[in-house]
């Protein structure tokens, strides 16, 4: 039987569209209030401790995601206890006795090989069903070990990214949306809107994916660029339907602003010193990233902060998305002088903007002219703040601002595209954006995504689907679109020529040298894979326009 926040979640979306409501008026059946969110699951470490480091920091195996992605065959504490009688035992495996207690995930997911000859567009149509997964909407009582397994269970079938990627991710999902737009998979779209909604029912945010080692932290929140998207294609009345689960985003990335002082933050929210409210990317937890477990412990020795500042700085580049950059280093340079929290990021407070701007839009479709305005004036300050911090005149181009330093970050990277890309931007600003782009960012393959080697997956020279496809929209928003033709030209150029040689479409590229893989991060290049081929499509119907 579905427990109660799927049964609340499905009365909330199965009701249809109610009337325009004056203000302070009962909500409408469609828009009814998200429940008290559920304790959270423990995640893999809780479950196992001392087995746990010891896989990881053991190097069991290659990718330190497996571990956390396999299966309990038994209680965790059966497990427990035959791992401490027998670890001690002449001859002991630990890699055949994890692989005799868990069910262990597929190796890099599953792969796939497309004929080349039958084209891009077939290729990208079947990835659909490939990288498709089922819903999983209730849990059976019978299933004792249902809350020890990693993978949270949603009540619509959803994509995965692709790979070693098993599961939905947040921002992913909106570029691969795109694709689900324009290839006419209307309840797909719907579907995958439906599971976030349910989400931040169950746990009060949407997690960066769902997984139970995800649940401290969120990532970019682009549910409200997912509205736009759903009433563009089924009208309006969406607005209202998911109104509720936008306030419920808002308020977990606004959560402890009303009682913050000048010159300090908590969580998600930062208050300048003239009492302005932005955002930051952060994580509730100051330990090592469960799925990089090693990989984390190895570099906090390497770091001169204090291990657990690093992590909670790791980990917020995390919630980023951009894991890693050198827009989150320090001057020291390097992962080890990483400052994530620090950094009021241009690319978050765009993404926020735009959720007021649409809770502003669905007030006024609710007939709640005050809330409309209420929002519409946060959007307002919101952006007043942000360009007064991140415009750097000199440099023609919006910067990330470090709010302890109360200076602007002087590294240069794509997120400067996200102003034009949500409107924020004044024309002057654009034109001068679009040249920075023109003579400095646009390679052979498209757009790099910093100016800086580092050998982190997100700097040169390294190029992403989402970034293309933000700068494309940006470009285009402020009628620049000969620039904008010529950035999707070459990125869709270059997907073309390495599905040419490979049969895939990969999750990133290196734009500079587009014969030679992309590489760069913690894990090995990754084929799949969602967001690539839902800006791919979007693209390539661009192209016929």
């Amino acid at each position: 039987m579905q427990n109660r926040y799927t049964l609340c979640l499905l009365l909330m979306l199965s009701a249809g569209p109610g009337r325009a409501q004056t203000e302070n008026a009962a909500p409408a059946a469609n828009a009814m209030p998200i429940p008290t969110p559920a304790a959270r699951p423990q995640s893999p470490r809780q479950l196992f401790p001392g087995l746990f480091e010891a896989v990881q920091l053991g190097r069991v195996f290659a990718d330190s995601k497996t571990f956390v992605d396999a299966a309990p065959q038994q209680h965790p504490a059966t497990i427990l206890a035959a791992w401490r009688r027998e670890k001690s035992q002449p001859g002991f495996d630990l890699k055949a006795f994890v692989t005799a207690h868990f069910d262990l995930p597929a190796d890099g997911g599953v792969p796939f090989r497309s004929n080349v000859q039958a084209g891009l567009r077939h290729h990208l149509d079947t990835l659909w069903t490939v990288l498709a997964r089922p819903a999983a909407p209730a849990v059976d009582a019978a299933d004792s070990l249902a809350p020890f397994r990693s993978l949270l269970p949603l009540p619509k079938p959803y994509l995965v990214p692709g790979g070693r990627f098993r599961e939905v991710y947040y921002w992913d999902s909106y570029f691969t949306m795109l694709g689900l737009a324009d290839a006419g998979k209307g309840q797909l779209l719907k579907d995958i809107t439906d599971n976030f909604a349910f989400l931040i029912a169950r746990y009060g945010f949407i997690p960066n994916g769902n997984r139970s080692y995800y649940l401290t932290r969120s990532q970019p929140p682009f549910f409200a660029s997912m509205m736009q998207l759903l009433a563009r294609e089924r009208g309006n009345g969406e607005l209202l339907r998911y109104r509720p689960t936008l306030e419920a985003e808002y308020r977990y990335w606004m959560q402890g602003a009303e009682t913050l002082k000048p010159g300090t933050a908590a969580r998600r929210v930062v208050r300048l010193p003239g009492g302005d409210l932005l955002n930051r990317y952060w994580d509730d937890s100051d330990q090592p990233r469960e799925e990089s477990y090693a990989e984390d412990v190895a570099a906090a020795k390497r770091s001169k902060q204090p291990a657990a500042q690093f992590y909670r700085h790791v980990r917020a580049a995390a919630a980023s998305g951009w894991d890693f950059s050198s827009r989150w280093f320090g001057p020291a340079g390097g992962l080890g002088s990483i400052q994530t929290t620090d950094v009021v990021p241009v690319d978050l407070n765009c993404l926020l903007y735009n959720l007021e701007i649409t809770l502003a839009d669905a007030a006024r479709v609710a007939g709640q002219p005050a809330q409309a305005r209420s929002y519409t004036a946060k959007a307002a300050a919101r952006k007043t703040a942000l360009l007064a911090l991140s415009w750097d005149p000199k440099a023609g181009w919006f910067q990330d601002y470090n709010w302890r330093k109360r200076q602007r970050s002087a590294v240069r990277t794509l997120a400067g595209v996200f102003p034009l890309a949500f409107g924020l931007a004044s024309a002057e600003q654009a034109k001068r954006v679009g040249t920075g782009l023109k003579t400095s960012f646009l390679k052979t393959g498209g757009l790099v995504t910093s100016l800086s080697e580092t050998k982190q997956q997100w700097d040169a020279p390294n190029g992403w689907a989402p970034l293309q496809y933000l700068a494309i929209e940006g470009l285009t928003r402020y009628q620049q679109r000969p620039l904008a033709d010529t950035i999707a030209r070459r990125w869709v150029r270059l997907n073309a020529r390495v599905f040419g040689q490979t049969g895939q479409l990969l999750e990133k590229y290196d734009v500079l040298h587009p014969n030679r893989p992309a590489g760069g991060g913690e894990y090995p290049l990754q084929d799949g894979f969602g967001w690539t081929n839902g800006v791919l499509l979007r693209l390539l119907n661009r192209e016929n326009k």
